[in-house]
């Protein structure tokens, strides 16, 4: 791959259950999304692949199924995995078994999964379920880039300083987290241009 934008996109599968999942394949990278619930997942992919796939709504938790979405740049390819959202606090137990189940069986069983995308609100930093998925998806060894969102909330000058604030406080992160508005498409062309490069140095 070496081009630097995304040119075309598409969703390849919408999985319930682990017996779902698409079959690994040697030649397509996976890059896997996850985050709490409301922290702008849906969004944050409908802006990364210039196309209106994820389904966004005011609901938390909307996403309960793992969506995967092909994406194309230049003369390469990659998966791009929309994992269900975690941390709302309406969901039965019941629920949040099945999307412990549906992810673990997912992360721990890729091995084509090169990275897990964080997603974390930046007004509000890591909280205490953002931790334990960090040493969670550390454990099975998985590399973890954080991505804050949202970031349109907090004055642009205060940017910097939030972001090395929450580095200091301590996270797991591939590289520099990357700021990102998916409203305004701020940091999305960076972050971008990170995924494709992250690649070309992984594959």
């Amino acid at each position: 791959m070496t081009e630097k934008i995304i040119t075309k996109a598409r969703i390849e599968a919408t999985c319930f259950n682990p017996g779902q999942l698409i079959p690994q394949d040697a030649s397509i990278p996976e890059i896997a999304v996850a985050g709490r619930s409301n922290v702008g997942k849906s969004s944050l992919i409908n802006a990364l692949l210039n196309a209106k796939l994820a389904k966004t709504g005011q609901t938390p938790g909307k996403t309960r199924s793992i969506n995967f979405y092909r994406a194309e740049c230049g003369a390469g390819s990659f998966r791009l995995v929309d994992l269900p959202g975690y941390g709302y606090a309406r969901r039965s137990k019941d629920e949040r078994n099945e999307w412990q189940r549906l992810t673990s069986a997912y992360v721990r069983d890729r091995e084509h999964l090169r990275l897990v995308l964080h997603l974390v609100d930046f007004r509000h930093g890591l909280l205490k379920n953002d931790r334990e998925l960090q040493e969670w998806i550390r454990s099975e060894g998985k590399n973890v880039f954080v991505v804050f969102t949202k970031a349109d909330k907090i004055a642009k000058g205060k940017w910097r300083s939030t972001r090395d604030s929450y580095i200091r406080e301590g996270l797991y992160s591939y590289d520099v987290p990357i700021i990102t508005s998916s409203e305004k498409r701020e940091g999305i062309d960076s972050l971008c241009e990170f995924l494709v490069n992250f690649l070309n140095d992984t594959i």
